[in-house]
């Protein structure tokens, strides 16, 4: 089962989370239909965006990240809440690039480097915080580190993996560290992170050991005695609904919604981007939402 754990250091220098997103991984990977390429960049934006969305105080607070970097692969998304809970979509989930020379997947090709990682908290209070960074390679993980450092200046070490079978593009592995400096952390404990992280293992080779989240946060973490802030389980989930869908049909408009091309059944397929969810509205039902949208615009007026 999937899951996070957030830790500190005793001295309170130091803050590690861990995830391993292997079945929401998959499970993204099932919903879209996701190549080998596309599933290790989507794999990876979700990944970091649960670690990130974990670390929200609200419970119905949300954060998303947004990525198009010009590659081919073209726009990413993922949405997460306070728990961690997460889902997302790519605009081309079937666009498959090459092996790079060293063997990996060429994430940075797919999602291009010439654009910005927007992050989009929610907190649900108002407007949303919006930070954007541009890219400094397309591979995520950097991204996130590039975005902490300039958008929050918060020194930050993220790394993401997301392991694929390469005969049959499966997702074997996915998981994630995300480190950050805290305020009043002395230099000598900073100097031990640095080297800490420099013999560290990646994260799906550390998975594919056997080693368990703690173990994960604790070589990130050696040096330091480490507390367990908390732990909790994560799934890939969807809040779309018909009623969802209907909601947004009606900001077409009376006209626009009498227009809408209909199908050899006589309806009109509506499909969730984040989940491949298919909803269907009859004639009878897109006239009621037409008559709801022009009584709209009267009491408008």
């Amino acid at each position: 089962m999937d899951r996070i754990i957030r830790t500190i250091t005793s001295d309170g220098s130091l803050m590690a989370s861990a995830i391993d997103s292997t079945e929401l991984v998959y499970t993204a990977q099932q919903l879209h239909g996701l190549s080998k390429t596309a599933c290790a960049a989507l794999g990876r934006l979700l990944t970091g965006a649960s670690l990130m969305g974990a670390m929200l105080k609200k419970d119905n607070a949300t954060l998303t990240l947004k990525v198009n970097g010009g590659g081919p692969l073209g726009t990413l998304a993922a949405l997460s809440d306070s728990r961690g809970n997460v889902r997302g979509y790519v605009d081309n989930p079937q666009v498959e690039l090459p092996i790079r020379q060293d063997g990996k997947i060429d994430v940075g090709g797919g999602v291009g480097h010439e654009g910005r990682l927007a992050v989009i908290r929610d907190l649900g209070e108002g407007d949303p915080y919006i930070g954007q960074t541009a890219l400094v390679s397309g591979e995520i993980a950097e991204d996130i580190t590039q975005y902490y450092a300039i958008s929050e200046q918060v020194p930050t070490v993220c790394a993401l993996g997301v392991l694929v079978d390469r005969e049959k593009g499966g997702a074997l592995l996915s998981g994630g560290l995300l480190i950050q400096v805290l305020p009043g952390a002395e230099e000598a404990a900073v100097k031990q992170l640095e080297a800490n992280i420099a013999k560290l293992d990646s994260v799906t080779t550390m998975l594919a050991k056997g080693l368990s989240l703690e173990e994960m946060c604790q070589k990130a973490l050696d040096g330091f005695a480490m507390e367990v802030l908390d732990e909790f389980q994560i799934h890939y989930v969807c809040n779309c609904s018909k009623e969802r869908f209907a909601k947004g049909l009606l900001t077409l408009g009376p006209q626009e919604i009498r227009s809408l091309p209909l199908d050899n059944q006589g309806r009109v397929e509506t499909v969730c981007q984040y989940c491949s969810r298919k909803y269907y509205f009859t004639k009878e039902e897109l006239e009621s939402l037409a008559e709801q949208a022009a009584s709209s615009l009267k009491k408008e007026k």
